[in-house]
């Protein structure tokens, strides 16, 4: 099991739809936010500055999950919640449940794999190193 690492976002009126619903793609945007921040708070430098893997660019997103349960509004602040669910080969799957309170508004399921630039200037997936698979638990 990893780490849960909890990454805030107040509303905004622009967050918003015509209704004043959050508009649905701004919960992938702070989803993958709190990716990102998950990994810097558990103490790993930004993926550009690694060093192992040499190259490395990140973590795209291969494919993601959401399942919205109810809506969320301007002004209020919500809290999203980030682990890695599970380790796979050169994938791995991160987990995010965004709350409002203790009402969870959304979660979401999101592939990613860690990827370096080759000498050919394309991308290769290669194998979470160790120390940070260490670093996330």
């Amino acid at each position: 099991m990893s780490k849960e690492i909890i990454y805030s976002v107040d509303v905004q009126f622009g967050d918003c739809d015509p209704a004043g619903i959050v508009f649905f793609p701004n919960f992938s945007r702070w989803m993958d936010a709190a990716s990102h921040h998950f990994f810097r708070q558990c103490g790993l430098p930004a993926w550009h500055q690694l060093t192992d893997p040499a190259e490395c660019i990140g973590p795209p997103l291969l494919e993601i999950h959401t399942r919205f349960l109810t809506s969320a509004t301007h002004g209020e602040k919500l809290d999203i919640h980030t682990r890695i669910e599970e380790w796979r080969g050169k994938v791995f799957i991160q987990n995010h449940r965004i709350m409002r309170g203790n009402t969870l508004i959304c979660e979401g399921q999101a592939t990613r794999a860690l990827c370096v630039r080759r000498a050919d200037g394309g991308l290769k997936a290669v194998p979470m190193p160790d120390h940070i698979r260490a670093a996330c638990a």
